[in-house]
């Protein structure tokens, strides 16, 4: 491995990464504009400049590969002077946009000029030259001229990432501008990732624009429930309101984007549908109740079931919008508590879903299916349920974020369903089979609880709880267990480590992980 010195710490470096990279690995910062990990170098920022002993003048860190012996300066006299340099014709013509720009608190520009600049403008304000503000140029996407320093990142991405090459750099010298190439917008489904690698304030996303400072929101690591890839992201939200979805680098997954699919999918979260209260079936409406009194209602169906027609005339329908721990509590509970091993899974997709592409997108739009398998629950639940049904064995259904009304359409589910004694649905959202339900139990939604999903190439990653869910709902996992010590007065594990640990030692696709060692990126199934 070649031995690099930067500002004076050694390091052992992978041949062939450059000296960006190198120096990320000592815990240093080359500042960088157009360099990105997943584009081509093209080395047209300069912001990167560096001394490197024996070199006769100063080199860009992110075309320049480490070599054996190489002793760099970043930041030296001279490299100073023209990381200072590279700002200040940045900033000649930039906008005095800050106070009303989205990307501030997030933009390099303004960061870099207080690391590495700090210069008064010697350019009169009334002499910059004026470009394009805020132009829609297509996919949710807001251009502002004025603002881009020509990084040509957004153009790499959409000739390199998705090869539909809507955007060019047009005209010379200080009159250059980013634009759509005459009579076409930006089409595609990755649009959102151009502002994403935007490092100032040029690319800005319309659904966001005006609506939060960053500076206000919190960011939790967590996972895109979109579709069967489940996307590495990280959630933005104040006080238990999502503002927005970001791509999160994961070299097993997504790498560093994602799709405007997901991106938006949140939205779905926050509607007026969702449940906040524990509902039950009287005269031919829903009435509100308490949790607790929801759960008795629940174990009190669950014991006259049981005394009355025994306990495999209980079955239980989970959908692959379920964690694996709330998949493994249900089991637990059906085998364990009820004595019951009639249980089904269900993967449903809209119809007229987008189908798999060659990038990101998955026709399957569930975060899960890989994970109900792996704990051999057969995705045919709503046929053989429905068999159990038809027989006369199965009195009463436990669904689990299982919409099975829309699934087979209202019709078809009355005619498998219609005849059961009692429909017990745990769910986020009033959906069709919650209206058809006896009783429904309130739920959070993955980005209120802990848990893991299993994406369709059996990489298990790790959600991570961003606010509490509204009202009385609580997680899936809290709500089944309250419900088995109603029934057996046996106290089990909440936690999802813990969850997570038991299901590891009895299900063999899982033998061997821990939890807490999936980290950001997650780690493989057993095969």
């Amino acid at each position: 491995m070649p031995k690099v010195t930067i500002n004076g710490k050694e390091l052992d470096a992978p041949a062939g990464i450059n000296l960006i990279q190198a120096a990320e690995m000592l815990g240093m910062e080359i500042p960088h504009y157009c360099y990105h990990p997943a584009l081509t170098v093209v080395g047209n920022c300069r912001m990167c400049l560096v001394e490197v002993e024996k070199a006769p003048k100063l080199q860009i860190a992110c075309n320049t590969q480490v070599s054996d012996g190489m002793v760099v300066h970043t930041n030296s006299e001279r490299a100073r002077a023209a990381q200072q340099a590279v700002l200040e014709f940045l900033l000649i013509n930039h906008p005095i946009d800050c106070p009303v720009c989205d990307q501030a608190g997030e933009c390099k520009l303004q960061d870099y000029y207080m690391d590495y600049d700090r210069q008064p403008s010697r350019f009169p304000l009334g002499k910059k030259n004026k470009k394009g503000k805020a132009i829609d140029i297509g996919s949710d996407v807001m251009l502002d001229q004025e603002r881009c320093i020509l990084c040509a990142r957004c153009t790499r991405f959409l000739d390199e990432v998705t090869h539909t090459s809507e955007l060019a750099i047009f005209e010379r010298g200080d009159h250059n501008r980013i634009d759509t190439y005459p009579g076409r917008k930006l089409n595609n489904k990755y649009a959102g990732n151009i502002i994403d690698i935007c490092p100032v304030g040029a690319l800005t996303e319309k659904d966001f624009r005006f609506r939060m400072r960053v500076w206000y929101m919190h960011r939790t690591p967590s996972v895109c429930a979109g579709c069967e890839r489940g996307c590495a992201i990280d959630i933005y939200e104040n006080h238990g309101r999502i503002y927005r979805y970001k791509p999160r680098h994961n070299p097993l997954v997504n790498g560093y984007w994602m799709c405007d699919e997901g991106r938006h999918s949140f939205t779905n979260l926050q509607t007026e549908r969702r449940i906040t209260r524990a509902l039950y079936q009287s005269d031919g409406r829903l009435v509100p109740e308490t949790f607790s009194a929801g759960l008795r209602r629940a174990a009190g169906a669950i014991r006259k079931c049981g005394e009355a027609n025994g306990a495999r005339a209980i079955g239980a329908l989970v959908g692959a919008q379920a964690t694996n721990e709330e998949i493994f509590a249900l089991k637990s509970f059906m085998n364990d508590v009820i004595g019951s091993d009639v249980i089904g899974g269900m993967s449903y997709s809209p119809p007229g879903s987008s189908g798999d592409d060659d990038l990101l997108i998955r026709a399957n739009k569930n975060p899960n299916t890989r994970g109900l398998s792996a704990q051999g629950i057969a995705l045919d639940g709503l046929d053989t349920l429905a068999q159990e049904v038809s027989s006369g064995r199965l009195k009463m259904l436990i669904a689990l974020r299982a919409d099975a009304c829309t699934a087979l359409g209202e019709a078809e589910f009355i005619k498998r369903f219609g005849p059961l004694d009692y429909l017990l649905v745990f769910d986020t959202d009033v959906n069709e089979t919650a209206q058809m339900a006896n009783q429904v139990i309130p739920i959070a939604a993955y980005p209120e609880i802990e848990g893991t999903f299993t994406n369709f190439q059996g990489v298990v990653q790790r959600l991570h709880r961003a606010f509490d869910p509204p009202g009385e709902a609580k997680s899936a996992i809290e709500a089944i267990t309250d419900l088995s010590m109603l029934l057996d007065g046996v106290e089990r594990p909440q936690a999802a480590d813990r969850i997570f640990a038991e299901m590891a030692a009895r299900e063999a696709a899982f033998a061997g992980l821990e939890y807490e060692k999936l980290g950001h990126n997650g780690l493989k199934l057993n095969v």
